[in-house]
């Protein structure tokens, strides 16, 4: 499979759902119900600060006894964050993401943060390139 992150974003589109460093982790978690995501990228003045998940608000907020309300983004947000490029592969990310033990990836092009795949998208491209294999092979056989 050589399918590209490119092509994965340009199905999905480009949508990135970030927040500030200073904002509290409940408006995070607020962003996140809304737009039915698990992460929202952290920036500070347009750049790439970290990311937050609700995996980071169990773990650092939940456990501790924090309160979501009283406890900035920028206390719990994963930084550095691990990004990639559009000509990255399904399989490299894949690889990365099961390597790190995280679902996100921001991708940027040309220092340009151009969008986020989840590990849900890489699944989605491989299980359809495996519908289309199997497709061919059975048109081959002549199952079809």
């Amino acid at each position: 499979m050589n399918e590209t992150i490119a092509s994965i974003l340009k199905a999905k589109g480009p949508k990135i759902h970030a927040i500030v460093p200073n904002a509290t982790v409940h408006e995070a978690l607020t962003i996140m119900a809304e737009k039915g995501i698990a992460a929202v990228l952290v920036l500070a003045d347009g750049r790439l600060a970290g990311i937050v998940s609700a995996k980071d608000f169990a773990r650092k907020v939940v456990l501790p006894g924090r309160s979501a309300r009283d406890t900035r983004v920028q206390e719990i947000m994963t930084s550095p964050v691990v990004t990639v490029k559009p000509e990255a592969t399904v399989p490299e990310c894949i690889a990365i993401m099961t390597r790190r033990n995280f679902r996100h990836l921001p991708v940027f092009s040309e220092g340009e943060l151009v969008g986020v795949v989840t590990l849900a998208d890489l699944a989605r491209a491989v299980i359809s390139d495996q519908a289309f294999k199997i497709d061919q092979l059975m048109t081959y056989v002549g199952h079809k």
